[in-house]
């Protein structure tokens, strides 16, 4: 649980003092980008090989080396001196929460033998990040207006405490497990090559020639990554799971619904700064309706699957994703900051309402062998869902004429992108029998 706090934590955490960051380490736009998606990224990316790792190495091994590289990269991330060494501390507080989350999920499995004592535990595993979502902003909000570099040590106590729990923990299995080599880093490049394309050409143009390299790379890398998955002895993600309808929508209404949530998150906390002169502490406050919720209602999400069928919550959350998003890009530029914070609370409702019936009707959909699969490759597209939204929201907003121009844009793109997800969500099964 504390594992997966600070995880949760440090993705929400540093947004509110992006702006006192830039004021401070310089960067611009795309700098700031950087410091969201060097963490996010690295993390969705590493994600599958963390988990194969922590079968070979063992959880217990895994989870002390993940938190430990979490919490030596925090302090470099407190004590940074330029944005470039920020950035890179990011990266690498990404690869430890890589580590951390498929392990912490791994030692409940073999604490608990007991199907209902382990889902009793995975539920307060899950509160942690529920607690991290509701607190990072307003958390980050008040550490900012006394130093934002603050935010980065919060995760120390934390991180030290789970390791000393660690040491009463007996040690864990090891399996032999194969990895896929050629997959992680074609996977790799083709991330990490879309994403400087998106935020860099926002900023110095997409003819500029390190942009038209890194699409080249983007493009080599998933062309080599879908001949890998295609031909490789071991593949770390089947293709054949994607000829499978519900699987393949789920994949996308994922993707897509996390992308808004971490897009709307990104923005909104430079408008609440940049434009409405709102301060780091009022910024975290105006979070608080949509954050909150999201924690509240997240277990209701379940029941109303159980009530009604999988793919009620799934296309009602969308639709109330898109309104979040319409409104908030139409809203008058005067509207007080209020009316604003409400415009926010369906995008985080709603996509907190999409995410336990499409893991549900995902792992029904997959023969139960593939069950572990399917779900790291559902959580992979959510948290490259998230650092796709905020580059391409970055992108949109430094390619414009003005930051409120980029911002209507942007949420309204994404806005029709999650409405035809909402669409081809219809065509999902009920999943009732099987909720």
């Amino acid at each position: 649980m504390l594992g997966f706090f600070v995880v949760a934590l440090d993705a929400q955490i540093v947004n509110v003092a992006l702006p006192d960051i830039g004021k401070s380490l310089g960067g611009g736009l795309s700098g700031l980008q950087w410091v969201v998606t060097g963490y996010t990224l690295t993390f969705s990316s590493l994600l599958l090989f963390a988990g194969t790792l922590s079968d070979r190495i063992g959880a217990r091994r895994g989870y002390g080396i993940g938190m430990g590289i979490f919490v030596l990269a925090s302090v470099v991330c407190g004590l940074a001196p330029t944005l470039p060494v920020l950035v890179a501390a990011r990266v690498a507080q990404g690869v430890g929460a890589a580590l951390i989350t498929p392990t912490s999920l791994a030692l409940i499995r073999e604490a608990y033998q007991d199907a209902r004592r382990r889902a009793k535990a995975v539920a307060y595993w899950a509160l942690g990040g529920s607690v991290a979502a509701a607190a990072g902003p307003i958390l980050g909000g008040v550490l900012t207006e006394i130093d934002w570099r603050i935010i980065f040590y919060i995760n120390l106590p934390v991180g030290l405490l789970a390791l000393v729990l660690r040491s009463r923990v007996a040690d864990s299995p090891r399996r032999a497990h194969p990895v896929d080599p050629i997959g992680q880093i074609s996977a790799l490049a083709a991330l990490v090559g879309l994403t400087y394309g998106l935020i860099e050409g926002g900023s110095r143009g997409y003819g500029s020639p390190d942009v038209l390299v890194a699409f080249a790379v983007a493009a080599v890398g998933a062309l080599a990554f879908l001949i890998s998955q295609a031909r490789g002895r071991h593949p770390m993600v089947p293709l054949d799971l994607f000829q499978s309808r519900p699987v393949a929508i789920s994949l996308a209404a994922a993707f897509l619904t996390m992308a808004g949530f971490y897009g709307v998150v990104f923005v909104q906390s430079l408008y609440f700064q940049q434009v409405r002169d709102a301060s780091p502490l009022q910024t975290g406050l105006l979070f608080l309706p949509m954050t909150a919720l999201v924690a509240i209602l997240n277990p209701v999400a379940a029941r109303v699957a159980v009530r009604f069928g999988s793919r009620v919550p799934i296309v009602g959350g969308q639709v109330l994703m898109v309104l979040g998003l319409l409104g908030l890009a139409l809203a008058p530029l005067d509207l007080p900051l209020w009316a604003i914070a409400l415009f926010m609370v369906p995008v985080g409702v709603g996509g907190s309402f999409t995410v336990p019936p499409l893991t549900s009707l995902l792992l029904d959909a997959v023969p139960a062998p593939r069950a572990g699969t399917a779900s790291g490759v559902l959580n992979t597209a959510r948290q490259v869902g998230g650092s796709m939204g905020v580059a391409a929201s970055g992108a949109v907003i430094a390619h414009m004429a003005g930051f409120m121009d980029g911002l209507r844009v942007s949420l309204a793109v994404m806005a029709v992108l999650v409405a035809l997800t909402t669409v081809l969500s219809l065509l999902l099964p009920a999943g009732k029998d099987h909720a």
